[in-house]
Order: C-alpha cells, then structure tokens, then sequence
C-alpha cells in the first residue's frame, strides 16, 4: 500500500498539466473553485488516478471530493 504522502505528491504531478492558471496546489486546493476545472476535465483527472493505483473511484463519492487532500484521502483508502 503506497503512503498517503506518495499519493498526494503523485496527485499532484498529475494535475501540474492541467493547473493552466498555475494555481498553488495544497491539500485544500479545490477542483471547481481554485482550479476551476470542468467537468471534462475532471473526468480526465478521475481516469489518470484509477490507471496510476489500479482503482475505481465510486461515482457517488466524487461529490464529495472537493480538495486535492480529500481525493488523496480517498485513493489511500482504495489502494489496498
């Protein structure tokens, strides 16, 4: 099982190409309100993280993954 802080430092290199505004990405970083990514592209951001840990996100918990911190906490918890 990968240490949550390798997750999270892995979280974050994968959303580097997607932060066009070069928003400083913290454990609170929101997708919607700091990153203001779209849909599309958080769907993309889902896909990259369940190919990294071989994992599927619940659809009905990505509502309540907001910050980069919470779907770090939610990829640990997957990647038994």
């Amino acid at each position: 099982m990968p240490a949550r802080e390798t997750i999270y430092a892995r979280i974050v290199d994968l959303i580097g190409p997607l932060n066009k505004k070069a928003v400083p990405l913290t454990e609170d970083t929101s997708f919607s309100n700091d990153l203001e990514m779209d849909s599309l592209t958080v769907m993309d951001l889902v896909a990259n993280i369940e190919d990294e840990w071989d994992i599927v996100l619940p659809l009905n918990m990505l509502p309540e993954l907001e910050t980069i911190g919470q779907v770090a906490d939610a990829v640990a918890k997957l990647a038994k």
